[in-house]
């Protein structure tokens, strides 16, 4: 996605000058930040009888971190903690982790993310500051947005690709669909492992605390 001709020569070197508020510079992530709850969900998954349909109850928090460097790259983003439950059961149904970068100077968007059944994958995207819309994609042969899963996984229910479609609605409101394509044993054809939902804002972001820390000295 991004050639290694485009880097700079300077591969040290830290920009100079950023923000240090990271609610005021996550570009197209701005509206996803605080914490949301979604009703609505619907997860397609593989069943040994054929697919199997599951609603779903979620709650994903994204706060910002503080800004962050590798040598002249900067990024602005969210940490999240997505936290998924069946309709009025207690026991999780699906735990995630992980962050939501963007890099202003070349408007590419990085999802990382690792769940507790032994699975890690980083996504690339691009969008305008102000997008509506964009896409994340990771692939099992790429080495720069791949996915890495455990054995028994990768025996049984190999991950190659996964796409997540972000859309912000009128409403304030912001919807993901999420395909994570699997090779699953004894099956010739792919299986598409879909996830939906609609999420709804129940509270504000805390700033980063870099520009938490800027609030509290006085002037």
């Amino acid at each position: 996605m991004f050639p290694m001709s485009d880097f700079p020569q300077d591969i040290y070197t830290e920009p100079q000058g950023y923000s240090i508020n990271t609610l005021e510079n996550l570009g197209p992530l701005t509206r996803m930040a605080g914490i949301w709850e979604g009703q609505r969900g619907l997860d397609i998954k593989p069943k040994a009888d054929g697919p199997k349909k599951q609603v779903f109850i979620e709650r994903i928090e994204l706060q910002p971190i503080d800004p962050q460097t590798n040598g002249p790259q900067l990024f602005y983003g969210l940490r999240y903690h997505l936290h998924i439950t069946k309709p009025d059961q207690v026991k999780t149904y699906h735990d995630q982790v992980g962050y939501w970068l963007w890099e202003p100077a070349t408007g590419a968007i990085v999802h990382t993310l690792t769940i507790p059944r032994g699975m890690v994958a980083m996504a690339t995207g691009k969008a305008s500051a102000t997008a509506n819309q964009f896409e994340c994609i990771a692939k099992i042969e790429d080495a720069t947005a791949g996915i890495s899963s455990n054995p028994f996984l990768d025996y049984a229910f190999k991950t190659v690709e996964y796409h997540i479609m972000i859309t912000f609605l009128e409403d304030g409101t912001w919807s993901y669909e999420q395909d994570t394509v699997l090779k699953i044993k004894g099956q010739d054809d792919l299986f598409h492992h879909l996830d939906t939902n609609v999420l709804t804002k129940i509270g504000e972001p805390t700033p980063n605390p870099l520009a938490l820390q800027e609030a509290k000295t006085p002037a």
